[in-house]
């Protein structure tokens, strides 16, 4: 049952400070006022009960309940007891898309809004309570969560604002703009979770190029002690060990025009970090290194670049310095583990230690003592490849024990095998190119020869780059894995005191760095991004199960374990999934409606579990193909919530980009020739930057759509085409993963592919692998009126249960064809609430007759009750062997 949290309030000191005292608009008062209350209780390493007070869960971010009223027996009775559109609450937005993670105290969810605001929710109705927005100095727009503490909610907002709201009735308390004591700029707070313990509300500046955490004093918002992740020159540290060094030095000296690397950029804090209050710590992790040149270029900051890529460890109240663990020295890949680190107390080799779970985009997990920083499980000291421009460390530290593969996966190009090893590299990166049956081997003379001489390799390597972690590079892309986008990047961990195992998401995302990739590195266009969960135990390293869901895991989609065994995450295409913790199989599924970028929590309000999860969705690594909403979604055993349609679940969301996309929208392949110009910027610049193109958008056009049985001509184009500045080099179009077609063209020579089947088919170029394109070869439906019927043509989507889990059963459908023709593949059906046609589950080619099955789970969500118009789509092949698609619609009365 639920147990009132008491208070406790803060005695910090004051320092210099900067609050501001403007008039806001007050919150928006929607329901009877709640009691303050917050987290004093909570540890960092005890499961939570009837609350889940921090964006961690507990102050240790565990991410794990000790509730167990809902389990895997009973899971079938779970279901939506509410949803509240949260901007559609006075003062109401359209705005979608948000990070946030909510927090529960005393039954009431808080959580940012789209727009960058807070709401209040009651935890068993879903009625809001208070909602918060600023119009006077603004919001700050992407969040990931507030904190609460001493009758308060802390948030951020716009100008690098911190903001104490009322808890119980959302009125704006103070809002401080953080300084250091002698005026310093601390960055850009306004992102990052606030984390509250013990009277200080912890910030985190992020997005600039040196940021610093920032202590404030709970009351009133007044500066107490901050840290730089890059530190000012001359500074001394001393760890609990008694050592002192200058950290500073591992920058390399100030530069002759007097700029100090480790001040210029640093790095910065991206995510929350976690309390340890047996020890009085605050445990943080800082970013990649971002200064002098670019963050890939590590010429100018030779050293290990203390304090990127690090995890630090401070004292709570003062700030002072007590230890780090530098997960990669010199970072020059934007691979900083910035998760929020996990804290638990575990037993290794027969004796309990105090631990932290670190590391995220690496693919592997450190586990650090903290008490004093030392790996607990064993590190290996890798020798590298290293770049004598780059000023490599010669070692990076490893866990003997690794998560996810160390490189890339180098698959032969085949239609038998696609999508193929998750780990796929592109063809053509590093060298690899394909042979005349397809096979990937290393080509020593390829594009990458060009940085041979700067090159040393480990005794016992290749002797070249095979996509492997810390692969170096210069000014030609080298593709490796994880990515600045893969890995676990910055979703939360979860660690289950039921199992000892700690669950890692992840994301597949290969990545190309060189030093002109913006944002940190190329993701390789036209690779496939996806993802899922993996297990390890806590005290071996060992993993114990991986479920590859198939959508990438890494940005926000951080899983909940409870004590029943169970794991609850959300996925980016809408999905809330409840996993068994001990070996991953997937037990429930519910499709919310808008994809999801947040941990789920769990709390109890009288006697009742609850599990609730925010699907608003956010845009990476799919850009505007993500359905984002704006809907917290409560469930509970026997919820009777139903949406408009009739059923409990929402609509099926848009189809994702699971392929890295080309730029641009697909050009008509009658307005450009069916021709396409290979190395080119542009297709009509007679200029030599124009040619031999280097650019991702090299193609000319990038996107190409033709229909079916359309014949395309691939130009290197030479003097005939640009007589001023043609090609000069060879370029070659390599289609993947298929292996279409993979041909090298000398200046002035073209090749010419008819395409029989639909699809999409990226290529890229031999000569650099930058520039690629995409064919988009469609269908255009050919409709077939009468053809379609269903039996019976009433569909009962009806549940036994009154849940959504006991809609069962199959919706029948049947296509009358022409003679000659017979099924191929495809066969869907669109429905007017769907974002996206469902699949169907099973497929019988008769004489004349294709007979499509759906389950009826999967249509229940995606129609409303009454008369529904409802359209198939199948794939055939004509009299001639000729791919044809054919639709048609039928009227069908629905039941629910």
């Amino acid at each position: 049952m639920r147990k009132r949290l008491t208070t406790r309030l803060g005695t910090a000191g004051v320092g210099a400070l900067l609050v501001l005292a403007l008039t806001a608009p007050p919150a928006y008062a929607l329901a009877p006022k709640v009691e303050p209350a917050g987290p004093s209780e909570l540890t960092g390493v005890e499961p939570t009960g009837a609350d889940m007070p921090t964006v961690g869960g507990n102050l240790g971010n565990q991410h794990y309940s000790g509730l167990t009223q809902i389990t895997k027996r009973n899971l079938k009775d779970l279901a939506p007891t509410w949803r509240t559109h949260v901007s559609e609450v006075a003062p109401a937005s359209n705005d979608t898309g948000q990070q946030t993670t909510p927090i529960v105290v005393d039954g009431i969810l808080y959580l940012d809004t789209p727009s960058g605001g807070v709401i209040a929710v009651d935890g068993a109705s879903g009625e809001p309570v208070w909602k918060w927005e600023n119009s006077v100095y603004g919001l700050s727009g992407t969040r990931r969560g507030v904190s609460a503490g001493e009758g308060r909610i802390y948030t951020l907002a716009g100008g690098n604002r911190v903001v104490a709201l009322d808890q119980a009735s959302g009125e704006e308390l103070w809002a401080a703009q953080p300084v250091g004591p002698q005026g310093e700029d601390l960055g850009r707070v306004g992102k990052v979770a606030t984390v509250y313990y013990d009277g200080i509300v912890y910030a985190h500046a992020a997005d600039g190029d040196r940021g610093a955490v920032v202590a404030l004093d709970a009351s009133d918002g007044s500066y107490l002690w901050h840290f730089f992740g890059g530190p000012k020159r001359g500074e001394q540290f001393t760890g609990v060990n008694g050592e002192t060094f200058n950290a500073s030095e591992t920058w390399g000296p100030v530069l002759p025009d007097g700029t100090d690397c480790a001040e210029e950029g640093g790095a910065t804090s991206w995510m929350h970090g976690a309390v340890d209050p047996e020890l009085g710590l605050y445990i943080m992790t800082f970013g990649n290194a971002r200064s002098c040149n670019t963050s890939q270029d590590g010429s100018l900051r030779p050293g290990d670049n203390l304090f990127s890529s690090t995890m630090v460890a401070v004292d709570a109240a003062s700030g002072d310095y007590k230890w780090h663990y530098q997960s990669i020295r010199h970072d020059v890949w934007d691979m900083d583990n910035v998760h929020p680190p996990t804290l638990a107390d575990i037993v290794v080799d027969g004796v309990e230690r105090k631990v932290v779970f670190y590391g995220s985009k690496s693919g592997h997990q450190f586990v650090v003592d903290r008490t004093n920083g030392e790996p607990v499980l064993p590190v290996i000291e890798k020798e590298m490849i290293t770049d004598s421009r780059q000023a490599h460390a010669e070692t990076q530290p490893f866990p003997e024990t690794r998560l996810l593969p160390e490189c890339l996966v180098w698959e032969k190009l085949d239609p038998e095998n696609i999508p193929g090893d998750p780990w796929r590299g592109v063809p053509n990166y590093n060298g690899y190119q394909p042979d005349e049956a397809g096979n990937l081997v290393f080509n020593p003379d390829s594009y990458v020869k060009v940085d041979e001489p700067f090159l040393s390799y480990p005794e016992g390597s290749s002797g070249h780059r095979e996509g492997c972690m810390y692969d170096p590079q210069w000014d030609v892309p080298i593709l490796s894995t994880t990515s600045q986008n893969g890995g676990g990047d910055w979703s939360n961990h979860s660690y289950s005191h039921s199992t000892n195992l700690v669950y890692f998401p992840y994301g597949t995302n290969p990545v190309a760095h060189y030093n002109g990739a913006s944002a940190n590195g190329l993701r390789a266009i036209g690779q496939y991004q996806t993802g899922g969960i993996l297990a390890y135990d806590a005290s071996t390293g060992e993993v114990a199960w991986t479920n590859h869901l198939g959508t990438d895991m890494s940005h926000g989609q951080g899983p909940l374990t409870t004590a029943s065994d169970l794991l609850f995450v959300g996925q980016i295409d809408g999905r809330v999934l409840a996993m068994d913790a001990v070996d991953g199989d997937v037990l429930w599924q519910f499709q919310t409606g808008s994809g999801i970028a947040a941990a789920p929590v769990t709390y109890e309000i009288d006697g009742e579990q609850y599990v609730a999860v925010f699907a608003a969705g956010s845009t990476n690594p799919y850009g505007g193909t993500v359905t984002e909403g704006d809907s917290l979604w409560a469930f509970k055993l026997g919820g009777d919530f139903t949406t408009d349609s009739g059923s409990q679940e929402g609509p099926l969301t848009g189809p994702l980009a699971m392929r890295r996309p080309v730029s641009g929208a697909g050009v008509a392949g009658e307005t450009v020739g069916n021709t396409v110009l290979l190395a080119r910027s542009s297709r009509t610049a007679d200029t030599a930057a124009a040619r031999d193109s280097v650019s991702t958008s090299g193609m000319q056009p990038t996107h190409l759509r033709v229909p079916v049985g359309t014949t395309v001509t691939f130009r290197n184009p030479g003097a005939e085409t640009f007589p001023n500045f043609p090609n000069l080099k060879p370029h070659c179009a390599t289609q993947f993963f298929e292996g279409e077609f993979n041909v090298k063209l000398q200046p002035g020579e073209t090749y010419q592919h008819t395409f029989d089947r639909a699809g999409e088919y990226f290529f890229n170029d031999c000569t650099d692998p930058r520039p690629t394109g995409k064919i988009d070869v469609y269908l255009t439906p050919q409709d077939q009126p009468g053809a379609l019927s269903f039996t019976p043509g009433r569909l009962d989507l009806g549940s036994g249960t009154g849940l959504f889990t006991g809609v069962n059963g199959k919706v029948t459908a049947q296509f009358e064809v022409p003679a000659g023709y017979s099924y191929d593949s495809g066969a869907v059906l669109v429905t007017p609430l769907g974002k996206q046609p469902i699949p169907a589950a099973k497929v019988v080619g008769n004489k004349n007759r294709i007979i499509v099955q759906f389950a009826a789970a999967d249509v229940d969500n995606n129609v409303p009750t009454g008369e529904v118009d409802l359209t198939l789509r199948v794939n055939v092949l004509n009299a001639d062997g000729v791919q044809q698609q054919l639709s048609s619609s039928a009227t069908v009365t629905v039941r629910k």
